[in-house]
């Protein structure tokens, strides 16, 4: 190679090595902030609550209230009373981690106060969870086809057998699941492959949003008055039951 070849190759190599330092390092900007970005909304403000364990403070922070007042209708579905004084609206994701361990304590809190709160369950299926809106709208379909206990058995059978993270409930399993409770296999099949509730677990993702909801599980407590505070995340059964106490005082 001639002396003047190599001079340009010299005078060129520092510039090189400057180049690629400087697009790793906006590379890993942006994998490091679409990997935070997938975090929240997976957690949907589960961090908060962890901040709050490590800190050893078993108070929630102060009370965040809710974007917009939850409107709930008899078209609802439901556990506890039907007028009760204490509600909470839960916008849930059934391949969401942090929502199947959160299920046991809304389950927990049902064995608490029973008819003295009314437990709401509306849909809030994550883009990045494959699965998760056609399992919302198989869970629809029992309600449909069998009312409020078919949808709710539906719901705990689903969140008792996921293993979680978008794929955790194959889709081929939703009809035998719905046979299994008791449900017509034909029915439940011609529902499901339809898509005719795929706009109402939409829509109800879109009214969580309205309200505040930023992630999976959110939870919305309603009092008497009307005031709301926002669960941020799958918080333990001690901490919502503080928030349901506050809600009974108001």
């Amino acid at each position: 190679m001639s002396e003047q070849k190599k001079g340009f190759f010299s005078s060129l190599s520092p510039n090189l090595n400057i180049i690629l330092v400087g697009a790793l390092v906006i590379a890993g900007f942006v994998v490091g902030s679409l990997w935070t970005k997938v975090q929240y909304l997976e957690k949907g403000g589960t961090a908060l609550g962890a901040k709050q364990a490590v800190a050893g403070n078993n108070a929630p922070a102060a009370p965040q209230a809710a974007a917009k007042k939850p409107e709930v209708t008899n078209k609802d579905y439901y556990k506890g009373g039907k007028n009760a004084k204490v509600v909470l609206v839960e916008y849930s994701d059934y391949e969401c981690p942090f929502c199947k361990s959160f299920h046991p304590t809304m389950q927990q809190v049902m064995k608490e106060y029973g008819d003295k709160v009314k437990w709401v369950y509306r849909h809030f299926p994550l883009s990045f969870h494959a699965n998760a809106q056609k399992e919302a709208e198989a869970a629809e379909c029992a309600g449909k086809l069998a009312g409020n206990d078919a949808f709710w058995n539906y719901t705990d059978a689903i969140f008792e057998q996921t293993t979680s993270n978008g794929t955790g409930f194959a889709l081929d399993k939703l009809v035998p699941l719905a046979t299994e409770q008791g449900l017509n296999e034909s029915e439940f099949k011609q529902c499901l492959d339809s898509g005719e509730m795929a706009q109402k677990v939409k829509d109800q993702m879109a009214k969580g949003g309205e309200e505040g909801v930023t992630g999976t599980p959110g939870t919305i407590v309603i009092d008497a008055k009307g005031n709301t505070q926002l669960v941020p995340g799958a918080l333990p059964f001690d901490q919502v039951k503080q928030m349901i106490e506050k809600a009974f005082k108001s």
